[in-house]
Formats: structure tokens, C-alpha cells, sequence
């Protein structure tokens, strides 16, 4: 239907459009785009006869006339494609989807561009300053944001109209409004009591129906599912077990959807033992680690018959030339479902709103899938938080594996954390080892020194079993201010591809063809033709397009190191961004030695002891429970 001035577009047909439209985008790239960031939208496949280096001309030339900075060129042709130039032509206001643009930066290009024609009031400003208030929303991990929260960031922003610039941003269906249904409490019942209000929220397209298809698949999941094996066989796989082991093979062989949390040793495990009784009797059984590196030392402990990978190669990456600047495609979903019975996911609090979509799609029906967490795990690195939205719906059995005696230093002082507790552990061979840091650049040199003298000297364990984490990537103590000492001191060198140099340890900060998100390699070399890069999986190479979503890997922040083991870790903590879950996972990565570089001093145990972890909003509970 064609909009005029007598049709206002309903938010049912607003919605049935950005569905259609990203239906049409999965189609054309096989499977929904999985970044590091999350983004509203994917750019559009080159205009004919445009290549991406013409493209890439035509925009340097644009930013050269408004006066941008040149370096915006390669972010704004990763995001917006080769037809970049003209689609800022069009609307300037576009920008603003450019990762790190802020809006006064896109106002003062839109000025450059189009003078007097550039108003306040323009739609096309109104609606991308929702979209951008959304993803930003997005990065921090909620799914939808309260309309009126929509709003008065709008009025903060000096927007004139902006209900106007809500409406702006549904019609052009990157948008969707969504109305939450108040939860009933006892005092709703009372006789004199007002009924609640449905309160309206707004989301981004990508992310609202990544929301909508989890939650679909796992309804379909659990009503297709049979159980996989009788009640003579299974009784048999039981005998002898503990019971709460016990528990966790029923849940896994009986429902089609199960979450098993415990702790990573057991974990690995109880995962092993479910794994390998269900591939002993015929069952076809995967076991999805988050990490090649990670899946290696989870095929230690199986037996034969259990294919064992990475969630991403189970879901079979692949190039494909038609799919959006930026997007990776997946061989696996609806139209190619797995040739499996079982799949146990090993980290599967990992899973944001978008990779459990594809996931979950990927799935036949009537098969089971086990999603296993460790207690109090962070939330994704993108947006929403699957597995405890799963949880909270009531819908499908969790097992907790018992906990049982702490494995040596290392775990104790896991356990204590988890616990709330920053416990003083005895640790005779050095297995954990504090180091106070009075500011950020004590914590800096500290890290370098332990990486690249004292753990090698003194533990044996060399520099490329060594990892460095952060609880973010930003700040003096973050990933990158450690990974540019760390460089200047076990590989100095030019950066002479793309800022990087043959030697240089990256980690994957959006997921790749050749790699998933949180792998780590070393480059080998490179060129015009890209980044040769050495992976567990295997030798690569990343095209210059698709360079930019590696990183220095020497330290990462804990998001992207989560559910990949090292025999060493250095976890540098400063004082902003801590919480339990986090400080808990990062000593977690430890199998042999912990050195804490502890530059937050009294925040630390505060962090520990509040759990101050931020609350997502999400829709997924209650879709599923539906």
C-alpha cells in the first residue's frame, strides 16, 4: 500500500514491512549478520557497475567536500557500501548509523552538504536520531527502550517535534513500536484499583524480531520434541550416576530445550558424559564450544561419535558474495537444518538475541538442544540476554550441577567471588598472585612485565599462552592502552598492514567467514589481497574489507575472551566496569596461573560484594511463555 496524506500507516503494517524486508535480507546473505557492535541495518549490495573501490573514491571525495575527516571513509563504506556517496547524498543524516558518529558530528556534515536546506525539523534528521538512540540502547544490551524514554532523549537533543521523529523512524521500518502488557500483581486485583497501562517501547527492527524468532524456535523446539531414547536405555545411562548428573542426562534426552549450569570444570564434565552416552547409542550428538581453541580442549575429554566445534563452523560460515558489506553468512538455518538429534551449546550465555536466532533455526524439528552456563555468567557481548530470558519464562527444565570442593587456589578463588567474597587463597605454587597497581599506567607496565618476564621465567608458560583481559576495551587500564604497550614490547613494528604487522596476536571483535567472535590468531603476513592470519582452525585470509573487525588480541576485554581457557591469565582491573559476573569469569579463564593486576582498589571487593551488573531490557520471557 501506498502511504498519501489521508493513511497513516498502522504499527501492524509498519511491522509486517520491516519484517518483510529483513526476510528479504536473510534470504540474500543465508543468515541474520552477527557483529560486534550492534548495528540497525544492513547496507544495501553495490549499485551496478559501482565497484567497492570506486565506491570508496566517490566517498573520500564527498568527505573531502564537507570537510569530514578522511579516516571516516572506511567505516562509512563498511557500513553504508559502495553506494555510500550517494545514499549521504540523499539523506546526510545517514551518517549518524556510522559507528562512533555523534549526532552534532552528522548535523555539521549535513550543513556542509545541504546549507539552508539542512533544518532542525527535517524528518530525516528526526528519524535517524531515533535510530540512533536506539542502537546505542542496543550496545548496551536491551532489546527495546521505553517510548517515552525515546522522547525525552529527543528533547535533550533539541529535536523540535519529537513524536514527528518517532513516526519518521517507523515509516522507514528500521523501527518497530511494541507494546508491553503490564504485569499483574496482587494489588491489581483490588476493587478500586486502576488498571495498569500498556506501556509502548521502540525498537530496532534487527533486534526485536531477532527477539521474536528465538522465541519462536524455542516453542517450536519444545513441542516437537520426543524423547531420544526409551525408558530401558535411558535407565541404563543412569545407573551409577550422581543425581544431579543424573538429572541433567534425563533433561538433555527427554526435552527438547534444557539449561545445565554449573561450574566450567563441571561443565566440561558433565557435558563429556551426556555427550558421549548419547552418541553411544546412535543419537547424533554435537557439542558447540564458542572458540575453535575452546572446542580443542572440549574434543580432548569425548569420545569417539560426538562431533565437537565451534558454534560458529557447526552453523557452516560461508563467503557469499550477495550478502551485505559486512554480514556472514551461515550454510545452517531453516531451509538447511542440522543433521542432528542433540546439540549442547558449551557457553551458552554467550548467545545474544541474533546468534540464538540462527540458532535455534538451525535446529530440526524434535531436536534437542542443551544450553550450558556457568553460575552468574555476564551477559553477550550484543544485544539481550537469551538464556536467563529462557530461564525467567518458566518454560523449560534447569538442572544446577552440585558444586563440589573447589579445584585447588585457582578455584577457590573463583568460588569465592561467585560467592560474593574476595577470599585470600594459599597458593604454594603460585597458581594465583596479586599485584597492586596504585593508577592505570602502573597497571599497564605491570601487565607487560608479567606477560612478557615474570610468568615465562618464572612458570614455564610462554608468552603465547599467556592472556590478558580487561573488563572493556576502552580507558588508560583497557584493552587497547595494554595491547599498544603489550606490541611495543613483544612485536614493535610499523603496523604496516592496516596497523598491523607479521608476528602481532589479533582476536576476532566481530565474527568472520574464517573465525568466530573471541577467536584469537597471529598474522602471518599480508598485502592488497589482505591479512594473512594463522587461526586454530586453520591459516586465513581476511580481505582489507573485513580487516577491520580484528583487534590486537595480546589482551581483550572479558566479553570476547569468555569460554576460551588459557594456562595463564592476567586480568587488569580498574576501577570503572566491574561487576561480579565479570571479575568471576575473568579469574575463571585460569587453568594454570591467575595474576591479578589490581589497580581498583576498595572498588574491587565492592563490585564483588554488590553484584552491580546492569539489567538488560528485553522481551524474550515473555514472548516465549506466550
Amino acid at each position: 500500500m501506498t502511504d498519501t496524506p489521508d493513511h497513516t500507516p498502522s504499527p501492524a503494517e509498519r511491522k509486517a514491512r520491516a519484517e518483510a524486508a529483513m526476510r528479504a535480507a536473510e534470504a540474500a546473505a543465508g543468515a541474520l549478520d552477527v557483529r560486534d557492535a550492534p548495528e540497525p541495518a544492513q547496507a544495501p549490495p553495490p549499485e551496478p557497475g559501482r565497484t567497492p573501490e570506486e565506491g570508496l573514491r566517490a566517498l573520500e571525495a564527498l568527505l573531502a567536500e564537507t570537510g569530514a575527516p578522511a579516516a571516516l571513509a572506511a567505516r562509512t563504506a563498511a557500513r553504508l557500501g559502495p553506494s555510500a556517496a550517494g545514499r549521504l547524498r540523499e539523506d546526510p543524516w545517514r551518517l549518524l548509523s556510522v559507528p562512533g558518529v555523534r549526532p552534532e558530528q552528522a548535523d555539521h556534515f549535513a550543513r556542509a552538504l545541504l546549507g539552508d536546506g539542512a533544518r532542525p525539523d527535517d524528518p530525516r534528521r528526526g528519524g535517524a536520531l531515533v535510530l540512533h538512540l536506539l542502537t546505542e540502547a542496543a550496545r548496551q544490551g536491551h532489546t527495546v527502550t521505553p517510548a517515552a524514554d525515546v522522547l525525552s532523549a529527543l528533547e535533550r537533543l533539541r529535536y523540535p517535534d519529537p513524536p514527528r521523529a518517532v513516526e519518521a523512524a517507523l515509516d522507514e521500518a528500521e523501527v518497530l513500536s511494541l507494546t508491553e502488557e503490564p504485569e499483574f500483581d496482587e494489588e491489581a486485583f483490588e476493587e478500586d484499583a486502576e488498571p495498569a497501562e500498556p506501556e509502548e517501547t521502540l525498537g530496532p527492527a534487527r533486534w526485536a524480531l531477532a527477539e521474536e524468532a528465538a522465541a519462536e524456535g524455542f516453542q517450536r523446539l519444545t513441542l516437537t520434541a520426543a524423547p531420544l531414547l526409551d525408558d530401558t536405555a535411558l535407565k541404563e545411562l543412569r545407573d551409577g550416576l550422581a543425581e544431579d548428573r543424573s538429572l541433567a542426562l534425563t533433561a538433555a534426552l527427554r526435552t527438547g530445550v534444557s539449561i545445565l549450569r554449573g561450574t566450567p570444570d563441571g561443565l566440561a564434565g558433565t557435558v563429556a558424559a551426556i555427550a558421549s552416552a548419547a552418541a553411544s547409542q546412535g543419537v547424533r550428538t554435537a557439542v558447540a564450544a564458542p572458540t575453535d581453541r575452546a572446542a580443542a580442549d572440549l574434543a580432548a575429554g569425548l569420545g569417539e561419535g560426538v562431533a565437537v566445534t565451534s558454534l560458529h563452523r557447526l552453523l557452516e560460515p560461508r563467503e557469499d558474495p550477495s550478502a551485505a558489506p559486512g554480514a556472514v553468512g551461515y550454510g545452517r538455518g531453516e531451509q538447511r537444518p542440522f543433521e542432528l538429534d542433540l546439540v549442547i551449546v558449551a557457553d551458552g550465555a554467550a548467545l545474544d538475541v541474533e546468534l540464538c536466532a540462527v540458532l535455534t533455526e538451525a535446529c530440526p524439528d524434535g531436536a534437542h538442544l542443551v544450553l550450558c552456563c556457568e553460575p552468574d555468567a555476564p551477559p553477550p557481548a550484543g544485544p539481550g540476554r537469551p538464556l536467563d530470558d529462557l530461564e525467567a519464562s518458566e518454560t523449560v527444565p534447569v538442572v544446577a550441577l552440585d558444586d563440589g570442593p573447589p579445584a585447588g587456589p585457582l578455584g577457590e578463588l573463583t568460588e569465592s567471588v561467585r560467592g560474593g567474597g574476595l577470599a585470600a587463597v594459599d597458593a604454594p605454587g603460585r597458581e594465583v598472585v596479586i599485584v597492586p597497581a596504585e593508577g592505570a599506567a602502573e597497571a599497564v607496565h605491570r601487565a607487560v612485565q608479567l606477560v612478557a618476564d615474570s610468568i615465562p621465567r618464572a612458570l614455564g608458560i610462554p608468552v603465547e599462552d599467556v592472556q590478558v583481559v580487561a573488563p572493556a576495551a576502552g580507558g588508560d587500564a583497557g584493552a587497547g592502552a595494554l595491547n599498544a604497550a603489550l606490541k611495543a614490547r613483544l612485536n614493535a613494528g610499523p603496523g604496516a598492514f592496516g596497523g598491523m604487522d607479521p608476528g602481532d596476536r589479533v582476536v576476532v571483535a566481530a565474527p568472520l567467514p574464517h573465525a568466530p567472535l573471541g577467536e584469537t590468531g597471529v598474522v602471518a603476513g599480508g598485502g592488497p589481497h589482505g591479512l594473512e592470519v594463522d587461526f586454530p582452525g586453520g591459516a586465513a585470509v581476511v580481505s582489507p574489507a573485513e580487516a577491520s573487525r580484528l583487534r590486537h588480541g595480546w589482551a581483550v576485554p572479558v566479553a570476547l575472551a569468555r569460554g576460551t581457557r588459557r594456562p595463564a591469565v592476567v586480568a587488569v582491573l580498574a576501577a570503572d566496569g566491574l561487576s561480579r559476573p565479570l571479575v568471576a569469569t575473568a579469574f575463571g579463564l585460569a587453568r594454570r596461573h591467575l595474576s591479578v593486576v589490581q589497580a581498583a582498589g576498595p572498588a574491587l571487593a565492592r563490585a564483588v560484594r554488590e553484584d552491580g551488573a546492569p539489567a538488560r531490557r528485553t522481551r524474550l520471557a515473555r514472548l516465549v511463555a506466550q
